[in-house]
């Protein structure tokens, strides 16, 4: 046990470590952490500097402790969590002044202010701000100060930590994610284009029940891939909305024009159901019978040809020229393996051959017809 523990703690510290160094390095994931926690305490302590120091303010702790979690990701989610914070704070604080005045009872009070305030922090309009509701309250009723100055000195506290660390967001290296839409979509055509081309080589060479249980695995992570960008591109709009830096961060260019994420959700789902009949015709009580082998090669053909095609669109977000001449070849390529392919149809046999070899047909069928636009050139100005 103290083995596996020590191992652990060394991981995570060599894990660290690497962040650490890529945050030093190069921009990043990890700098971008580094640089909103410094932002955050920074705003703190201005937060402290304004409310203890200068004003003298009798509960001074409610600025930092507002600003320090207002410094959030984008600039506006740090003004909507103001917003929550704000008002979710001041009905936490008259609830609770409410309960003292009308019981003159700690615990009474409590016993009242609770349930209704840890009810309203989880209400989904407030978010993860609803919880300070309860936080308020237990801050009014501990404390005992629940008169009306030292209720508006409370709300002004909580209103001055807020506007600190919204401004501290907004003028200060203000976040702008970018780099992530392009990372993620380069990533996606990659993964495509590497499934594809291990299919086609283990067609070719024979594959077995591992084999393709391991295509249809990676097929299924694709669409957490495709997801993931999904969600990198709503972080990235989110960032720029409202964002007064957003034309002076000469290092977040704008991310690839938006679209392209519902054609590769669908490519994702071509490939697991190819995938997975091409694994059920080499179980050990195989569903079908295996395809022919004519039509197999085929369909090495076909799908090696469109890991081509998404190769070059992962090409078009990378540093280098893509060559868009190769992916109209590749696409050539694949229209002509697919017409062979189709032409075994007209297997006299029929039953279980015509069976598996339907469901491959349909899958590439529709795969092709989703890689159609990815194979055309892009416009100059949009590329999805």
């Amino acid at each position: 046990m103290s083995n596996r523990l020590g191992s652990a703690l060394a991981a995570e510290v060599r894990g660290v470590a690497r962040a650490t160094g890529r945050a030093a390095k190069s921009a990043g994931p990890e700098r971008d952490t580094a640089v909103q926690a410094l932002k955050a305490a920074a705003a703190a302590l201005a937060a402290w500097a304004l409310a203890g120091w200068w004003w003298h303010a009798p509960m001074a702790l409610l600025a930092p402790w507002t600003a320090v979690v207002l410094v959030q990701s984008t600039v506006y989610r740090s003004l909507w969590s103001a917003a929550q914070q704000f008002v979710v704070v001041a009905t936490g604080t008259l609830i609770a002044a409410a309960a003292a005045t009308l019981t003159h009872d700690v615990m009474a009070a409590m016993a009242i202010a609770l349930p209704i305030t840890v009810l309203l922090g989880t209400y989904s309009r407030f978010g993860e701000q609803g919880w300070y509701a309860p936080t308020a309250a237990l801050f009014v009723l501990t404390y005992g100060s629940y008169g009306p100055v030292e209720i508006l000195h409370r709300l002004l506290e909580t209103l001055l930590g807020a506007v600190v660390g919204v401004l501290v967001n907004a003028l200060v290296l203000p976040p702008v994610h970018t780099g992530g839409v392009r990372q993620l979509r380069a990533r996606v055509p990659t993964d495509c284009a590497d499934l594809l081309r291990d299919a086609a080589d283990g067609i070719e060479s024979g594959y077995d029940s591992a084999a393709a249980e391991d295509w249809y695995a990676r097929a299924q992570r694709l669409g957490a891939t495709v997801a993931e960008l999904e969600s990198a591109r709503r972080r990235a709009e989110e960032s720029r909305r409202l964002n007064p830096g957003r034309r002076l961060r000469r290092s977040a260019p704008h991310p690839p024009a938006s679209g392209g994420e519902f054609r590769w959700e669908r490519v994702a789902g071509h490939l697991a159901s190819l995938t997975r009949s091409l694994a059920e015709t080499v179980r050990e009580r195989p569903r079908f019978a295996a395809p022919p082998e004519t039509a197999l090669g085929a369909l090495a053909v076909l799908l090696r040809a469109a890991g081509d095609v998404c190769a070059v669109d992962a090409d078009r977000f990378g540093p280098a020229e893509a060559d868009e001449e190769r992916a109209v070849r590749a696409w050539d390529e694949a229209q002509e393996a697919s017409r062979r392919l189709a032409s075994h149809h007209t297997d006299p046999d029929g039953g279980p051959l015509t069976a598996s070899l339907g469901e491959l047909t349909v899958a590439a069928t529709r795969l092709l017809d989703d890689l159609e636009a990815v194979a055309a050139p892009p416009d100059a100005t949009a590329r999805t």
